[in-house]
């Protein structure tokens, strides 16, 4: 096991610069493995491996989409609130992306994962840790 994942040549453990991916949150504890990255697997259908900093335009957008993120569901899930970090779906950001509601991302916490450049290239364009 490595960062709490099993080792398979199926985790990625870069993030979208090609260094070492870092972190995304331990409070609230995220990622598909709940270890803090955005690690993702095949089993991992929704493919969580962009850590985004969650903002109340997001959250709203989620939840008109049935995904309320902003609702505690104990023990395992405080809910999120505004300015938190947490490792999304792929497919959810972009989606946010398109109607002007991406919340910024974390670009060194960000997975490549299963993603083309020109994705990655929208992603870095929302990055709030490049410098």
């Amino acid at each position: 096991m490595s960062n709490g994942v099993p080792l398979s040549s199926t985790v990625n453990f870069q993030n979208l610069l090609g260094t070492s991916l870092e972190i995304c949150s331990t409070s609230p504890l995220t990622g598909y493995f709940r270890n803090g990255y955005c690690a993702s697997c095949p089993d991992d259908y929704g493919v969580h491996t962009v850590c985004a900093q969650v903002t109340q335009d997001f959250l709203d957008f989620t939840r008109a989409k049935g995904n309320d993120l902003s609702t505690a569901n104990p023990p395992s899930f405080p809910g999120l609130k505004v300015g938190d970090k947490w490792c999304l779906c792929v497919s959810r950001w972009f989606q946010a992306y398109r109607a002007g509601k991406a919340p910024a991302i974390c670009a060194k916490a960000t997975n490549p994962m299963y993603l083309q450049q020109e994705q990655i290239n929208v992603l870095l364009s929302k990055a709030i840790d490049l410098n």
